[in-house]
């Protein structure tokens, strides 16, 4: 039995900020250190043009000096009214109210918060005291589809209920001129704040992708390639050498996964042009198979977890025809591969 998704409703953050704002930004801080040059290489290069933060670039929480809590605090918050927005318009979409939601899904790791994003949205939208939830808390840019095959499975076990499927991310609060490695500076080009949200369930609400298989996979020793931290002056991203070839060495198990099944169209995670263009080969496709994606990244940046659900409520402008085969793909650290296989359905 297929699980269908609904077209996903996705919100950016309010301040657009363009690549070359972030350069001055960064030659500003860092004019003196010897590899200022370098810094200035990849940040042209990371293939994003711009991306959206919800606060402006030189507040206290993002290219400022707010410590840990301040900025944590001020993730959370923001994530959280992104979050609603962005679950209200699925919702919207759907043809669906918050009455209708029998569970819900959500994936954030940009700002800490016990209780986390789920609790909050079921009073926040108003949801069934009853609604059974799942927070994924560390998934981070695989956690868009992490979160749909869990989705997937809640719907498979319960056929006649509608689970609500939220990730949000503030990954602006990583922007933190206290790291001054070449990693810190390409993250400070590419990582952007959004929402996003749809709804899974077993009969179509509309059409988009039908799910009829999906994988989870962990990357044997890759803990250490990408991974967060957290000191007193707030949340850092960081990431080893071999960080850049974890996405190929998991290429084996996509392609076991696949077991030979065609894919016609791909909605893959904009974590950089070479994951997508890698992906892309792996599945057997080009260039002209890739564009939501690479506009994706050029556009928005990577906005975390919600970059697969951008990249598909993309594909819905311009669908592949009624049932043709496709997959979705998206990594995260540890270092982990999510994916579902399905069709298009119209």
């Amino acid at each position: 039995m297929p699980v269908h998704i609904s077209p996903p409703r996705t919100v950016l953050g309010t301040h657009k900020v363009t690549t070359e704002e972030i350069a001055q930004d960064i030659r500003a801080r860092h004019a003196s250190h010897p590899r200022l040059g370098a810094f200035m290489r990849v940040v042209g290069n990371c293939g994003v043009q711009t991306r959206n933060f919800t606060r402006p670039l030189h507040s206290p929480t993002v290219a400022g000096d707010a410590d840990v809590h301040t900025r944590t605090q001020a993730a959370f918050d923001d994530a959280l009214d992104l979050a609603e927005r962005a679950a209200l318009s699925a919702l919207e979409t759907a043809g669906l109210t918050a009455a209708d939601v029998d569970a819900v899904v959500t994936s954030h790791a940009t700002g800490y918060s016990v209780p986390n994003l789920d609790a909050h949205l079921i009073h926040r939208l108003g949801l069934r005291p009853t609604v059974r939830r799942i927070a994924l808390t560390t998934m981070a840019c695989a956690g868009g589809v992490h979160a749909l095959v869990k989705a997937a499975d809640l719907v498979l076990l319960r056929p006649h209920e509608k689970v609500l499927v939220v990730a949000a991310e503030v990954l602006s609060t990583a922007y933190n001129h206290r790291a001054d490695t070449i990693e810190a500076m390409i993250y400070k080009a590419l990582f952007a704040d959004a929402a996003g949200a749809a709804v899974v369930s077993s009969t179509p609400l509309a059409s988009g992708l039908a799910v009829a298989d999906s994988l989870e996979y962990t990357l044997p020793g890759s803990l250490d390639r990408y991974r967060g931290r957290l000191d007193a002056h707030g949340m850092h991203f960081d990431s080893t050498k071999q960080a850049p070839r974890a996405p190929a060495e998991s290429m084996p198990a996509l392609t076991e996964w696949l077991d030979g099944r065609p894919v016609d169209f791909a909605v893959i995670h904009p974590g950089s042009l070479k994951m997508i263009s890698d992906t892309a080969d792996t599945l057997g496709l080009g260039p002209a198979h890739t564009v939501h994606s690479t506009e994706t990244l050029a556009e928005d940046g990577n906005i975390g977890g919600v970059s697969a659900l951008r990249v598909l409520e993309r594909t819905h402008l311009s669908p592949p025809p009624p049932g043709a085969p496709g997959a979705m793909v998206a990594y995260g650290p540890g270092f982990t591969t999510a994916a579902l296989y399905g069709h298009w359905h119209a």
